[in-house]
């Protein structure tokens, strides 16, 4: 599943992006311009809020995993949310969750 994990991170960096620049190199690199346009009418509203609390959730739970867990690389996954996409961040963070972890004991423990 890591595997998956990883590819989904990566579609889900490149595949947004290339809409995202095509965008700006048509209408301008202007980021107000672009919220503007997630809020033309009610059907992209209610994506761009579907998508924001689903990001608030993700972040909500990288950082309760993080500190219960000490698994710091994981908090990657934020920048990544809020910079690419949840298509980007939820699949990275389930790609470094589920790496495996060598304790000072000598045991392998999956995060």
């Amino acid at each position: 599943m890591r595997v998956v994990f990883l590819l989904l991170a990566i579609w889900g960096t490149i595949h947004p992006m290339y809409y995202f620049i095509t965008w700006f190199q048509a209408e301008g690199w202007d980021i107000m311009a672009m919220v503007d346009a997630w809020h033309v009418n009610a059907a992209t509203s209610g994506l761009v809020w579907d998508l924001t609390i689903a990001a608030v959730s993700l972040t909500i739970w990288i950082l309760v995993e993080a500190f219960q867990k000490k698994n710091w690389l994981s908090l990657l996954a934020i920048p990544a949310t809020y910079c690419i996409g949840v298509s980007c961040g939820l699949p990275l963070y389930l790609y470094l969750r589920s790496r495996v972890v060598y304790r000072p004991d000598a045991t392998r423990v999956r995060v």
